[in-house]
C-alpha cells in the first residue's frame, strides 16, 4: 500500500509541476503573431483630474521567417479633457525589430541618435513575455522609458505597461487582450 502511495504522490508531483516547467522555456516570436484587443486600466501619479483612466488597446505582431518581427500598437487614451467629459486620442506605434547576437533580444531596426531627442528601442522575449523597452533622453539630460510587457497566457495576452521618468514611475497600465485575428 505505501509504494503505491508513494507512487500516487510521486506522479502528483510530477503533473504539478509540468506546466511550471512547460512555463520556464521561452516561446518563439511566432507564438505571439496576431491582432490582439483589449482593454487595459491605467494609474497615473501625475494627473490629478485622471489619476485612473480606461484604455482600449490593440496590437499586432507579425513575425518574419527569418525570426524579426514587427509590432504596431494602438492605445485609445481617455486622460485630456475634464473627467465628465474626457478627449479620446488615438496614439499609433509601429516599431520593427532585427535579431541580434543574443538570443531572444531585438534591436530597433530604425535606430535614431538617443542624443538628437531620437528614441531607441530594443526587445526581450523571456519565458512567455515579450517585453519592448522604449527610451529617450531629454534636453536636460534625463530620460524617459517606456516598458511594455506583454504575457501570453493560455489564449489571453496580459499587458503590464510603466512609464518612468528619471527613475520615478508617471503611468501603469495593466489589462488583457485577446486574439481577435491571426
Amino acid at each position: 500500500m505505501s509504494s503505491i502511495k508513494s507512487f500516487l504522490i510521486f506522479v502528483l508531483a510530477i503533473v504539478m509541476a509540468a506546466p511550471a516547467i512547460a512555463m520556464a522555456k521561452d516561446l518563439p516570436i511566432s507564438a505571439f503573431k496576431g491582432d490582439w484587443r483589449g482593454n487595459a486600466i491605467s494609474e497615473s501619479n501625475v494627473s490629478v483630474s485622471f489619476p485612473i483612466t480606461s484604455r482600449d488597446i490593440d496590437v499586432d505582431i507579425k513575425p518574419t521567417a527569418e525570426g524579426d518581427f514587427s509590432i504596431t500598437w494602438r492605445t485609445l487614451l481617455r486622460q485630456k479633457g475634464t473627467p465628465e467629459d474626457p478627449k479620446e486620442v488615438l496614439k499609433e506605434t509601429t516599431l520593427t525589430f532585427i535579431k541580434t547576437d543574443e538570443k531572444n533580444v531585438w534591436k530597433d531596426s530604425k535606430a535614431g541618435d538617443v542624443y538628437a531627442g531620437d528614441t531607441i528601442s530594443w526587445a526581450q522575449l523571456k519565458n512567455q513575455t515579450l517585453t519592448v523597452y522604449v527610451m529617450a533622453i531629454s534636453g536636460s539630460g534625463g530620460y524617459d522609458m517606456q516598458i511594455y510587457k506583454r504575457t501570453l497566457t493560455g489564449v489571453n495576452m496580459e499587458l503590464d505597461f510603466t512609464a518612468i521618468r528619471d527613475g520615478a514611475i508617471r503611468r501603469t497600465a495593466k489589462g488583457q487582450l485577446i486574439l481577435n485575428n491571426y
